[in-house]
């Protein structure tokens, strides 16, 4: 498969730049604020703070792991049926009918007997080790087809992310043979998919999106990172986010968005809820998790399966009202 710029472009090696600034507000505001807060609230709080720090130092750990790009295991074409005079005595092809011919896409064709394929995509400035944990749980449940994408920390804008997203969705649905994929995104990763669905068609491709902890109506954190054209677009004053608001009649994909009110990069925390009258989209929300953790956390791991699930579930009964 040939690397696309989106994915292929180098990755900072260094340890993630918003760190120092995550950890000092991670520390700083839940401590100022606790006195303020009811007991249940402020315990609540304080955990939540101590989980984004072990998962932080935890993800920095991981981080070089993640840097390049990962390579899909090819997956052969079916080849041609052999002559039963050229079979070897137990009737099993041999090894060179099973081989493709010369220019053949590599096909898996598995549509309708597996899930869709999941595409997993981080947020800014991190990279695809963040999803370690959720892509073993979702192996783990049956998934087959699951795939960790990096996007270069030198993209300035959003769009043209999208659009680049767009050709690796199309290039997995000829890989695997699937009409349709899931994604899961999380912080701008889920910002950048929801702009693919609706601005771009996306939701011809897009079954589910999952989002964890992404800005849709933009966040007021880090005033001082606006230097970033990207951090600018995920403003709540951003012509990225006043194109999500616009109208999006008919758009077939499906929304599920996991918010938490312990999330200290969403500001206000609601803003990571989709509040759309065209989209079909459920809010999740889920107590004492922070922004670094929800992609680890094994309550929204599960509540993500069962999501996918139900969407399986609906799109199978819908087949079989259309058959009747």
């Amino acid at each position: 498969m040939q690397a696309l710029p989106f994915l292929s472009a180098p990755l900072l090696s260094a340890p993630l730049p918003s760190a120092p600034l995550l950890l000092a507000r991670l520390l700083a505001a839940p401590l100022q604020g606790a006195r303020r807060l009811p007991t249940r609230a402020s315990s609540l709080t304080l955990r939540s703070t101590v989980v984004e720090l072990a998962v932080l130092a935890g993800h920095l750990l991981l981080y070089p792991t993640g840097i390049s790009q990962e390579r899909p295991v090819p997956h052969p074409a079916p080849g041609p049926a052999p002559h039963p005079a050229a079979g070897p005595p137990d009737g099993h092809p041999s090894p060179e009918a099973r081989q493709p011919a010369p220019g053949t896409p590599s096909l898996l064709p598995t549509e309708g007997r597996a899930h869709p394929p999941v595409l997993l995509l981080h947020g800014f400035i991190d990279n695809r080790s963040v999803f370690l944990l959720l892509r073993r749980s979702l192996h783990r449940h049956g998934w087959r087809h699951v795939e960790a994408l990096n996007y270069s920390p030198l993209t300035c804008d959003l769009r043209k992310a999208a659009e680049l997203l767009n050709r690796h969705v199309e290039e997995v649905c000829a890989r695997t043979g699937h009409r349709r994929v899931d994604i899961v995104g999380h912080s701008l990763g889920g910002l950048i998919a929801r702009y693919y669905v609706q601005r771009l068609g996306g939701d011809a491709r897009v079954r589910v999106l999952v989002t964890l902890g992404t800005p849709h109506s933009g966040t007021r954190i880090a005033p001082l990172m606006s230097a970033h054209p990207i951090v600018r677009q995920m403003r709540p004053d951003s012509e990225v986010i006043a194109e999500l608001s616009r109208p999006a009649p008919n758009c077939r994909t499906q929304f599920v968005a996991f918010w938490s009110e312990e999330d200290q990069v969403m500001v206000p925390a609601t803003t990571a809820r989709i509040d759309h009258p065209d989209l079909l989209a459920h809010n999740v929300h889920v107590a004492g998790v922070g922004h670094l953790a929800l992609p680890v956390n094994g309550t929204v791991a599960a509540g993500i399966r069962e999501a996918l699930t139900s969407a399986e579930t609906a799109e199978g009964a819908a087949d079989v009202i259309s058959v009747a």
